[in-house]
């Protein structure tokens, strides 16, 4: 029989076990949370939105930008004196939009100031002849033109241009008008400088809400340097083999702008300050490209 002492002995061990595990889960309950323990974040999914571009971490270098610092303008250039009228018969030819073409003359550039008279068709060819008085000299009214010293008519001469500009290739157009391959390219190269004149004096102060930019293809600058034949410029012409880079407004059809050379950066920022040039101040449009990388940089 077992004797009551050991019950109580044993009852105090379970008291005493009691009180121990009381004391450890109070004091493991009133322990402050780690500074150094953070709580697990869930991750973040890759958002496939196109980020903003927001600029260069440097001016890249553009030789049109160190160009345009230089001199100021200079004022603006004083007419001559109108010529003044003789005793001779009326004129029954208009010469108002005609002007003296020597460099060194005053006249020059000046319309409507009476310093020509025109002299006739000389040997019966269809241009007529005008006669400055201000420098005592002669030329012919296609002075400046397209036209000027050619043998070919003028009618010809358009109608081969026309097919070249719907897309008929050089030796094409020869064969169908008869005529040589080279003269075709001649007048292609000459037409393209007037046409480049004529955009420079009549696109200016554009309002465009928008514009997009793109390159094509084309030799003609290497065969106006000189840097490459006839036969050759013509043989790679109706290939094209080159970059043409254009800026349009999607709107109207309009070319702003057009640049022949290679797909680089100066090339961009060189169609960029064209397109600047002709739009009116304050004009800010919405530029569109092919995704070419060097556009935003320019």
């Amino acid at each position: 029989m077992v004797s009551h002492l050991f019950y109580y002995q044993l009852a105090l061990v379970v008291l005493v076990w009691l009180f121990v595990m009381l004391h450890v889960t109070e004091s493991q309950r009133g322990e402050p949370i780690s500074p150094t323990a953070t709580p697990i974040k869930p991750k973040s999914k890759r958002s496939n939105e196109p980020q903003p571009f927001h600029g260069l971490t440097h001016k890249p270098h553009c030789a049109l930008c160190a160009r345009e610092t230089a001199p100021p303008h200079a004022p603006p250039p004083v007419p001559p004196d109108p010529m003044p009228p003789t005793h001779r018969r009326p004129r029954t030819v208009d010469t108002s939009r005609y002007f003296c073409p020597p460099p060194d003359c005053d006249y020059r550039g000046w319309l409507g100031l009476n310093n020509l008279r025109a002299n006739g068709h000389p040997s019966g060819g269809p241009w007529r002849q005008f006669h400055w008085t201000s420098c005592q000299g002669d030329f012919l009214e296609t002075h400046g033109t397209l036209f000027h010293g050619k043998q070919a008519a003028g009618e010809r001469i358009v109608r081969v241009l026309a097919c070249l500009a719907e897309g008929l290739g050089i030796r094409a157009t020869a064969r169908v008008f008869e005529v040589d391959a080279n003269p075709v390219l001649q007048w292609l190269a000459e037409a393209a400088e007037q046409l480049r004149v004529l955009s420079a004096y009549f696109l200016c102060h554009l309002h465009r809400e928008q514009l997009q930019l793109d390159e094509l293809s084309t030799v003609l600058r290497a065969f106006k340097a000189g840097e490459i034949t006839d036969d050759d410029a013509i043989e790679r012409l109706e290939r094209s083999s080159s970059w043409v880079w254009t800026a349009m407004d999607p709107t109207s059809k309009l070319l702003v702008g057009v640049a022949v050379g290679g797909r680089t950066l100066a090339m961009a920022q060189r169609v960029v300050h064209q397109v600047s040039r002709v739009l009116a101040p304050g004009c800010g449009p919405l530029f569109l490209t092919d995704g070419l990388k060097d556009y935003g940089t320019a």
